[in-house]
């Protein structure tokens, strides 16, 4: 399970309230689209995130901090600033495998999976972190102080307001996602560790896009909008008021539901693994990309990951042309070309042509 969010399978759900609680993600009324883009990028990471776009007040923020917090405990080794596997040599930093080399003892802890917030603000070496050149060269040790995407290994790393972040900023936590490993280097000196990381991008497109090359480097592309019905509106207003009054009883009420989706989650991870897609189908998605002109070959590879975690979230091992249709909109709208004269809806461009590819009737 390299290449994932590690969740053990001994997982309990309890109301902790010795911190502060947290609105329960099952409780969350609407933005499907969003909330499933998060759990299957946590089954597989190397899905590459998911940017959501959407207007002010929608939730984006709460959800995300929902999902983190439901996710179960990890271990860790306890000394290592880098949330470091105890058995898996890939999550691990190298200071951690030159003891484990050495048949030294490291003490294992177990931790809530990490949830990072990237400030707006933040400056390259609180992101990526820092060398001391002066004890490095004073007392030949490479003393490095860890930034945000040590803390965000092994968990998430949320970025608010990514489309106001600088690029250059962007560009490197969109490599660090990408290889799972930062590389610090200065006056001669390289440090590197371990940096994998689910990366959730929101934003609101009144206050502009992200850079095509950027956007697309982002696995999925969530669309949220205020809630019209008015219905749905009140039981969403009465949810949130319910929680603030007594947290306690409200987290209570769903603590069932919570234990069910943590464990679904678990077993899906395992799952991934012996999920098969079939040639035919593969060639479809490809089919799709090509037709809707779509740069790379990232589409189609992230289509075919976020399929069978759909596919293994569900508990199957086949994925189905359902699968690809649930997940296919969300891995190709933000890659189309824009054209400032369309009228037509990204989305609806790709289940357009997704049905005709797959030979699906028009709705």
């Amino acid at each position: 399970m390299s290449s994932t969010v590690a969740l053990p399978t001994d997982t309990q759900t309890t109301v902790n309230l010795s911190r502060r609680p947290v609105f329960p993600f099952t409780a969350i009324v609407g933005q499907e689209e969003m909330k499933l883009a998060l759990i299957l990028n946590i089954i597989d990471p190397k899905i590459g995130g998911v940017m959501i776009m959407g207007d002010r007040g929608t939730g984006k923020s709460t959800t995300i901090r929902a999902l983190a917090d439901l996710l179960p405990e990890i271990e860790v080794i306890a000394d290592d600033p880098f949330n470091s596997h105890p058995t898996d040599a890939e999550m691990m930093s190298d200071s951690v495998r030159e003891r484990l080399s050495q048949h030294q003892q490291v003490p294992v802890s177990r931790k809530k999976v990490p949830m990072v917030d990237l400030p707006l603000g933040a400056t390259e070496d609180r992101v990526c972190g820092t060398i001391d050149i002066e004890k490095a060269l004073s007392e030949g040790v490479k003393a490095f102080e860890p930034g945000l995407l040590a803390k965000a290994n092994r968990g998430i790393l949320y970025v608010d307001e990514v489309n106001l972040l600088d690029d250059h900023l962007v560009d490197v936590l969109l490599d660090s996602a990408a290889s799972g490993w930062n590389t610090v280097e200065r006056e001669g000196i390289s440090i590197r560790h371990p940096a994998r990381f689910v990366l959730v991008g929101s934003g609101n497109p009144e206050e502009g896009e992200l850079r095509p090359q950027l956007l697309d480097r982002f696995g999925m592309h969530a669309e949220i909008r205020t809630v019209k019905e008015p219905n749905l509106r009140v039981k969403i207003v009465e949810e949130r008021t319910s929680f603030d009054q007594n947290p306690e009883v409200f987290l209570e009420k769903h603590i069932n539901d919570q234990h069910q989706l943590q464990h679904k989650i678990v077993e899906a991870q395992t799952l991934l693994s012996s999920v098969e897609i079939d040639y035919d189908l593969r060639v479809k998605i490809s089919q799709v990309c090509s037709e809707l002109d779509v740069d790379g070959l990232r589409g189609d590879i992230v289509s075919n990951r976020a399929s069978k975690a759909l596919a293994a979230l569900e508990g199957r091992t086949e994925v189905t042309i359902d699968d690809i249709q649930r997940v296919i909109t969300l891995c190709l709208r933000h890659r189309l070309r824009k054209d400032p004269l369309e009228t037509i809806d990204s989305g609806f461009k790709v289940q357009k042509v997704f049905r005709q590819v797959f030979g699906l009737p028009e709705e």
